[in-house]
């Protein structure tokens, strides 16, 4: 008798184990479709937060461009100044360069102008050759300013 209950008893245990440890097919579709949805979600918020970061920095360079070539435009003022002191043998060179100067100044100015913060797929290449141009800008004010000296 007690073995006859210890058997029935294992043999319930067992069968409500296993009942209960499985679960339907159409069950685990929908546990999975909803950690999809999920994942979908948290995908579409990053994509939204990584854009708006991409756009923020946009900004941020463009202002940080726009003073430097205002500086530079500044520059280009005062050498105008100087150069209208020197001989005219010195100055007809001096001119030239700083004409050359001046036309770059114009060129980064309408570039970083034209750039839309809509193409922030290009925003990396635009803002490496952006930075390469202005360094180079920079070393040719400062050999202008050098000679001047």
């Amino acid at each position: 008798m007690k073995k006859t209950i210890f058997i029935l008893a294992i043999t319930l245990l067992s069968a409500g184990a296993v009942l209960t440890g499985c679960t339907s097919s159409a069950t685990k579709v929908e546990n999975a479709n909803a950690r999809v949805d999920d994942a979908m979600d948290k995908v579409e918020v990053a994509q939204q937060e990584l854009d708006q970061a991409i756009k923020d920095s946009i900004q941020q360079f463009k202002k940080e461009s726009e003073e430097k070539i205002n500086l530079y435009d500044e520059n280009i003022a005062e050498f105008k100044v100087k150069i209208a002191k020197e001989k005219i043998e010195v100055r007809a060179a001096d001119e030239r360069k700083l004409a050359i100067l001046e036309q770059q100044n114009r060129e980064m100015k309408q570039n970083l102008a034209d750039f839309n913060e809509e193409r922030s797929d290009q925003w990396v290449s635009f803002r490496n050759k952006f930075n390469h141009d202005m360094e180079e800008q920079g070393k040719a004010f400062r050999n202008f300013w050098g000679i001047r000296r």
